[in-house]
């Protein structure tokens, strides 16, 4: 019987198994939102089919698992191949596993944390095992009576089975040994020399690989002996006494083959002894520090005072760092060998390493080395023991609960999925979270306020260098930021889109303050800027504050210029006046001044030029103004209307252009999503995503600024300018057909008038 969605209202609570098939191709309910058509997720039904919608029609394809405002452990669970990526096939198993399990899947819609057992579905395959592992776990936490399960109680999992011995997982502690002593040692044993795994209790113990690693190696180890055993020459003094001639030999035999070696190139060459016995300068380099009684500051000198052939010297004239290495030699393996001696000859010593040859080759070839520390008679005992058998049953006893133990895990995922999954779709099947805005979708790390406004679209960023590249294709203002917090001590970095206002006050290093969605205030700092439109508005005053920039610049320029030449001048003067009183040294006479040279007459005449074009311009703009004032207030308004609209005009569609273009695919991107479509913020939902400041309803303001600077009487200005042109209007006489007799300019003015 195949699933379809009823044509009840979203949210229709109908049980899965209800459902009555009236066609078998599931319908789906749409909504469009950022210039494209989504899929709106309505009840149960719709998670049990997302495997039926065609993945051209995801808004993602893909997200990380990390940086999202999600449950960690909740993705964790759905990412079953743990490559830190959820892709939709993973989405789609997590979503069946949930339906399956549940005997109404319009539950997940609610989200809720807690799980009602009675939810739980009886009669799918595993659903008895997932209601008896909800009961065993309350029963565990002493809540045998509770009739739901919480998110909360997987939160430790060594909780779950802080008392248990046999858990399911394989690995078996001390305690499961019970009152056998012989085990509870071979798996302290075993701990020792293969190693330790963590049992679901939150103890120590041993798995059955390393059991098994510990009992083959104790063959090994007795195969090996029993090789040297059987061999005449290995243990040619007695396993016992053989073993330690052997480790003595082993302490000090490469310092007695240098002792050796040096008094061979003794007595090649006489004149060699002084060198091969070390420099009185090395001495001298010991000596000027503090030595210890061990004397192990000569760890790198002879074992004793080189001369050809010499015999080495056993109880006397020693180098002390070896004292005590030459004596157990001595004491444990030559005199075994060779009786009491007080000097071995270098005859004596090859003949020691001859002897030894058969042993240290069967040494060489070692096996069972982990479990060697045991000593031969321990690994012995244990095989003979018949402990092997009870402790894999041990093992056994534990991996028969395996079952349950993954009905526990099961049963977390169910729980988790319950109250996560429906979120998670809404924030990857499609965006209804971040297009709907009554909560931030779960990329929304936080809210940031900077510059009067607080911006909702903030992201994490793990490396700006290269977020920055495909981030810089959405066509947004985006700030990148370092954020910080002292206590305690926690740094991160953000991405911020700016989607409202302007950009004036925005610059590299300005300070705000960022909310993460748990609410705690980081220090942010702006670090980079990819500028792009942000508003109509701003688009609209663009040209006007660019050409006030360039008007300050200007001024500014000028005006330091100016400065700095007067204060030039400035100080000219003054030291001319400190140096009055001085005894100055006679200087040369100056020339006198050349005289005035006089006015040209070509200079008379375009300065006579000059000024005649500024009055035909004055006059132009006078009778433009006249003209447009004529035609009244209405036409007067309308041509400045224009004026502006030509200004503004190509900086206002530019800007809309770019701002229908804005895309967050780009920026997801940028952070491990595969987004599958264009998902624009266009210029209304931009708006939703930066909060511009307003006054509350019902505020009263106080207009009145103590400190408010004076302005410019800009009214006044205009209204003399204005009486001005209506003056020059009137002289000129273009006012007299409007006028009275009594008041034209050629009444008034009489031969005057122009």
């Amino acid at each position: 019987m195949s699933l379809t969605s009823s044509d009840n209202p979203v949210h229709s609570r109908l049980p899965i198994q209800d459902a009555v098939a009236t066609t078998s191709i599931h319908r789906w309910r749409f909504f469009r939102a950022g210039g494209f058509d989504q899929v709106k997720i309505c009840s149960g039904l719709d998670l049990a089919n997302l495997d039926s919608l065609d993945q051209k029609l995801w808004v993602a394809l893909a997200c990380p698992t990390r940086g999202l405002d999600f449950d960690p452990r909740t993705t964790e669970l759905i990412d079953t191949d743990k490559d830190g990526r959820i892709r939709v096939p993973e989405l789609i198993a997590a979503a069946k596993f949930a339906c399956e399990n549940l005997k109404r899947p319009d539950d997940l819609l609610d989200g809720a944390t807690e799980l009602p057992l009675a939810a739980i579905n009886d009669d799918a395959p595993g659903g008895k095992t997932l209601l008896a592992a909800a009961r065993q776990v309350l029963i565990n936490l002493g809540r045998s009576d509770a009739t739901s399960i919480s998110v909360e109680v997987f939160a430790d999992p060594v909780k779950l089975f802080s008392d248990t011995i046999f858990n399911g997982d394989g690995v078996i502690i001390v305690e499961s040994a019970a009152d056998d002593e012989e085990a509870k040692r071979v798996i302290g044993e075993v701990a020792t020399s293969i190693g330790q795994t963590p049992d679901r209790s939150g103890k120590l113990g041993v798995s059955q690989a390393q059991i098994e690693a510990f009992f083959a190696g104790l063959r090994e180890q007795d195969a090996w002996f029993k090789e040297g055993e059987a061999n005449p020459g290995v243990f040619f003094l007695g396993r016992a006494r053989t073993e330690a001639a052997a480790q003595a030999l082993s302490a000090v035999s490469a310092k007695v083959d240098d002792y050796f070696a040096r008094t061979r190139v003794a007595a090649f060459d006489p004149r060699t002894p002084a060198l091969l016995n070390r420099s009185e300068e090395a001495y001298q380099e010991i000596f000027a520090g503090e030595m210890t009684l061990a004397a192990s500051e000569l760890g790198a000198f002879p074992l004793s005072r080189i001369e050809a052939s010499r015999p080495l010297p056993l109880t006397a004239e020693l180098n002390p760092a070896y004292s005590s290495g030459i004596a157990a030699l001595r004491r444990d393996t030559i005199e075994p060998m060779l009786g009491e001696r007080a000097a071995l000859t270098e005859a004596e010593w090859l003949g020691i390493l001859e002897r030894f040859a058969p042993y240290l080759t069967w040494q060489a070839d070692q096996r069972g080395e982990a479990v060697s520390g045991l000593g031969i008679e321990r690994v012995r005992e244990i095989l003979v023991s018949g402990v092997e058998t009870r402790v894999a049953e041990l093992v056994a006893n534990d991996l028969a609960l395996e079952p349950e133990a993954t009905a526990i895990d099961s049963l977390e995922r169910l729980v988790r999925y319950h109250r996560d999954l429906y979120r998670l779709c809404r924030n990857f099947v499609s965006f209804e979270d971040f297009y709907e805005g009554k909560e931030p979708a779960s990329f929304q790390l936080g809210t940031l306020y900077l510059d009067q406004r607080a911006c909702h679209l903030c992201l994490p960023v793990d490396d700006p260098a290269r977020h920055v590249v495909m981030a810089g294709l959405a066509g947004a203002y985006l700030a990148y930021l370092d954020c910080a917090r002292t206590a305690p001590s926690e740094k991160m970095q953000i991405v911020a889109a700016f989607t409202a206002g302007d950009s004036d006050n925005l610059m590299i290093g300005r300070n705000g303050v960022f909310y993460d969605r748990k609410g705690r205030d980081w220090d942010a700092t702006i670090t980079k800027i990819i500028d792009n439109p942000i508003s109509v508005r701003q688009a609209f005053f663009a040209p006007y504050k660019k050409l006030a920039r360039l008007i300050e610049e200007q001024v500014a320029k000028r005006a330091s210029a100016a400065d700095a030449s007067a204060n030039q001048q400035l100080g000219h003067a003054a030291a001319t006046t400190v140096n009055l009183d001085k005894n100055l040294p006679p200087t040369a006479p100056t020339a006198p001044p050349a005289a005035a040279k006089k006015l040209d007459i070509g200079t008379v005449a375009a300065l006579g030029v000059a000024f005649g074009a500024i009055g035909s311009f004055l006059t132009a703009i006078v009778g433009y103004a006249t003209g447009v004032f004529r035609l009244g207030i209405p036409a007067t308004a309308g041509a400045f209307l224009a004026v502006v609209l030509i200004i503004s005009m190509p900086s206002v569609v530019m800007a809309y252009l770019k701002l229908r273009k804005r895309n967050l695919g780009p920026i997801l991107d940028s952070n491990g999503w595969a987004i599958n479509t264009r998902a624009r913020i266009n210029v209304p939902f931009g708006a939703t995503l930066t909060a511009v400041p307003k006054l509350p309803p019902g505020s009263r303001r106080d207009l009145q600024d103590r400190f408010a600077e004076k302005k410019f009487p800009w009214r006044r200005l205009v209204v003399f300018l204005a009486l001005i042109a209506l003056g020059v209007t009137w002289y000129q006489g273009k006012l007299d057909r409007h006028l009275p007799e009594r008041a034209r300019s050629a009444r008034v003015l009489g031969s005057w008038a122009p």
